[in-house]
């Protein structure tokens, strides 16, 4: 005979409210030892609730989305890591989606979420879909908004120091003797974090006693090989630079490879800075300095705060979380070690 949530309930000693309360992930009014002992008893029993019953009188699926900005980028699979590991412990399946940095893409994902009643969503957002971020906020749908800021709109947030991270990567460089530093960031008026690490750039560097004209700031075009092109074409104009700082790990191994095509060494004749942590960073010729942002933990926070706000019985003040950036220094700079 099939396992009811009575049966679970009998078998623990509790109430069948109790065992629901668990099954939502709603564990803030039970003991830990009451918890353990119902999902010791669930698993026993191999019990699994009739999900369609189950959406159909909560209105919850359980289930909650996110769409990413993209996912060739490793950074997003540590923090789905984080995302769907807090999911899992609380009682939630997760739904992936990538738009690619097309706001269309975005825009059609979310809509299908919503049509799908998923019971929330994170979203790293191409922030081009202003109308439909603020409609979601009125609406009061259960979404948190991950990486990047969206100005002016009234929803969770969980970001990363930018600036500060950059900050760190530049006062290295200067404090190891290197006095022509020039930043690398792709072109994109929409994407505050790009934007935050060229402020840092700005402002350390001025911090550091360099005039404005001191500043090299390169933008450059996403696609195929227009890292590579831009870097060569920089360096050839600017002989005497003496460090990058790159904004970007996917254009961190372009600049790198434009580099070796003019037969330069790293770090004898000029360093890198790469942001991001990424599995490979320590792996490159040579290992390559980084900017380590708390993936994993972007992706726990967000995870825990859209289900905090999906079983949340009153509307709540709009939160920001602000996470630290760390300096992991390996000898693509002429240094190694940790700071």
């Amino acid at each position: 005979m099939k396992v009811t949530i009575d049966d679970v309930a009998r078998r623990a000693g509790v109430s069948k409210t109790t065992v629901s309360r668990i099954l939502n992930g709603n564990y803030g009014q039970t003991t830990e030892e009451t918890r353990n002992r119902i999902l010791d008893v669930i698993k026993e029993m191999d019990y699994s609730p009739n999900i369609v019953a189950k959406s159909l009188k909560s209105m919850r699926t359980n289930v909650i989305g996110i769409v990413l900005s993209n996912l060739k980028n490793p950074y997003w699979m540590t923090v789905l890591e984080g995302v769907e590991d807090t999911c899992r412990d609380l009682g939630y399946n997760l739904m992936i989606c990538n738009s690619d940095e097309q706001p269309e893409m975005e825009m059609q994902y979310i809509k299908e979420f919503q049509m799908r009643q998923v019971d929330g969503i994170v979203i790293n957002p191409t922030v081009r879909n202003m109308e439909l971020y603020a409609k979601l906020a009125s609406d009061n749908y259960p979404f948190v908004v991950i990486n990047r800021k969206v100005p002016g709109l009234s929803a969770h947030h969980v970001v990363v120091d930018n600036v500060k991270g950059a900050e760190l990567a530049v006062n290295h460089l200067v404090r190891a003797g290197r006095k022509k530093v020039a930043v690398f960031v792709y072109r994109n008026p929409h994407v505050s974090t790009w934007a935050e690490r060229v402020e840092g750039y700005r402002s350390a560097m001025l911090e550091n006693g360099f005039a404005p004209g001191d500043l090299l700031i390169c933008e450059v075009e996403q696609g195929t090989g227009a890292t590579t092109e831009a870097v060569i074409r920089f360096l050839r104009q600017q002989p005497d630079v003496e460090a990058i700082f790159s904004t970007n790990n996917m254009m961190t191994l372009d600049i790198i490879k434009g580099i070796k095509e003019l037969r330069l060494r790293i770090p004898d004749d000029i360093a890198i800075i790469g942001y991001d942590e990424t599995v490979w960073a320590q792996h490159l010729d040579p290992p390559l300095t980084t900017v380590m942002q708390p993936a994993y933990e972007m992706g726990r926070i967000s995870a825990k705060m859209l289900i905090k706000r999906i079983n949340a019985k009153r509307q709540q003040k709009p939160e920001t979380v602000v996470l630290e950036p760390q300096l992991i220094v390996r000898a693509s700079c002429g240094a190694a070690g940790r700071v």
